[in-house]
């Protein structure tokens, strides 16, 4: 269903279609003291103050269309106008830096955010797809996002994906030396037109986040360049496969600064000249530079921008750019994190050892990584009324939790809002990326339904369904409903 318009979009076009935004309606200031203070200084920029106003906007419109409500008391929303904004600066920022006529392609990372029409809203802007799993390749293609256009990266492929993907031409990055053993034996009994390169760990340390630090000496990804032979082990690999024209590494992620991450691409570079110059050739013609751009979650200014990391990787090795080389990209949280918003009803306000908690609908069933690790993933909560409007009243320190049963299911902690009562909305903002798409099922809690966002030409909000909320028979048939009796039939020890 649609919400504010015509029905339909239950496909893989729902988030399509929407030329209008809120922004528009507005003089650049954002509404209500919640998004002042979700986003910081006015200095922060038009976009940041125009995508809280949006983000206004649609929790009143998801209130006053039946989105939310007591007996609706979660929803999830994406900002398209944000969604195409994003994809159009990860472009831009690129195309300003490289070399005229440079073939590149940023394949949005599907982990972030695997939902078919985020993937078709993204292809359509110019967005491929890092898939690295059969699943995420499913979506992909449901979507879809051409071969050409796709890029396999998981660490952990069977024969079956790689007969796949080989068949289907999408481009594999072998992650080990086992895997390229396999596609050897692949290709030699059915050649293929995927690109393939091998991906490498050039072991340059870690992050303030070390469970996503993908390039410390330990790390399951990828050749580890600094062992005793590896580097060796890559160029004979090329050497002997002359249809290995591709190098690709990852580095970045939340926690690892630009530096970090340019000194990898740079190690990258390196590596893939040596093999040319073995080759006497450039064999490696593409270099895939991975994605993991940071993203702010203190405030609603996005920072660093892509045009930022794109002009440091131009300082730090020029080279990539001269058009000799064609680029891939991986971004993920970055396209689309402050493109999300969570929306959950304050069932209940209470106290306790004198601090407000207010019981939300919202906590570790859609916000796992913040509820069991506070310090590394904190977020930002916005406070709106019963009517959706922005709350306004002096800031109180809080507690925001959520519904599951264990003390530590909180969305927030000791955080200054204006006093959520019961009946209003708390709002997780920049959750667009490995959030309510990643759901946790703890308590057989149900998935929260996803909805796109846009103005229409009038300037009134209009949602599209993205995902539906999960029911309970959905529930219940995903826990073995059909197989209630299996256990009770097996037979009891000494049976015959």
């Amino acid at each position: 269903m649609e919400h504010g318009g015509s029905s339909g979009a239950r496909d893989a076009r729902a988030l399509d279609g929407h030329t209008g935004t809120a922004a528009d309606r507005h003089d650049g200031t954002a509404s209500g003291a919640a998004s002042v203070a979700a986003s910081g200084t006015a200095g922060e920029g038009a976009e940041a103050r125009a995508r809280a106003a949006r983000r206004d906007e649609a929790v009143r419109a998801a209130v006053e269309q039946g989105l939310l409500g007591p007996d609706r008391p979660i929803v999830a929303l994406l900002d398209v106008a944000g969604i195409r904004q994003a994809a159009a600066g990860l472009r831009t920022a690129f195309d300003a830096v490289a070399a005229p006529g440079t073939p590149v392609l940023h394949a949005f990372a599907v982990k972030a955010t695997p939902l078919v029409p985020v993937l078709r809203l993204l292809h359509e802007e110019g967005i491929g797809a890092e898939v690295a799993s059969p699943g995420e390749l499913a979506l992909a293609r449901a979507a879809g996002v051409p071969a050409s256009a796709t890029v396999l990266d998981s660490p952990a492929k069977t024969p079956a994906e790689l007969r796949e993907a080989l068949a289907l031409g999408i481009a594999v990055n072998a992650d080990n030396p086992q895997e390229l053993d396999r596609i050897d034996a692949l290709i030699r009994s059915a050649p293929s037109r995927s690109p393939l390169g091998i991906r490498v760990n050039p072991q340059i340390g870690g992050g303030a986040i070390e469970a996503l630090s993908t390039a410390t000496a330990t790390s399951k990804f990828g050749v580890a360049l600094r062992d005793e032979g590896a580097r060796e082990w890559v160029l004979r690999a090329y050497e002997d496969r002359p249809w290995l024209t591709r190098l690709h590494a990852h580095t970045g992620s939340q926690g690892i600064p630009l530096s970090l991450m340019a000194r990898g691409v740079a190690e990258t570079y390196a590596l893939a000249e040596e093999i040319n110059r073995r080759a006497g050739r450039r064999q490696v013609d593409t270099i895939d530079i991975g994605g993991g751009l940071p993203v702010n979650f203190a405030s609603d200014a996005t920072e660093p921008t892509y045009g930022e990391y794109a002009r440091l990787l131009k300082e730090t090795v020029p080279g990539l750019f001269d058009g000799r080389y064609g680029l891939v990209t991986e971004f993920g949280r970055s396209l689309l994190a402050k493109q999300g918003t969570v929306v959950a009803r304050v069932e209940y306000a209470k106290r306790a050892g004198g601090r407000p908690v207010a019981v939300t609908h919202a906590g570790v069933q859609v916000a796992a990584r913040t509820v069991y690790a506070p310090e590394s993933w904190p977020l930002r909560v916005a406070a709106y009324d019963a009517k959706g409007r922005p709350k306004e009243g002096p800031s109180v320190v809080q507690d925001v939790a959520g519904p599951a049963c264990f003390a530590g299911d909180l969305l927030a902690r000791a955080q200054p809002l204006p006093l959520l009562e019961q009946g209003d909305y708390a709002a997780a903002l920049d959750t667009g990326a490995y959030y309510f798409a990643h759901h946790y099922a703890y308590n057989s809690l149900a998935r929260p339904g996803v909805y796109g966002h846009a103005a229409d030409e009038t300037g009134a909000v209009r949602f599209a369904v993205v995902r539906e909320p999960q029911t309970l028979a959905e529930i219940v048939a995903e826990s073995g409903g059909a197989h209630a009796r299996a256990l009770t039939g097996l037979p009891l020890a000494g049976d015959d």
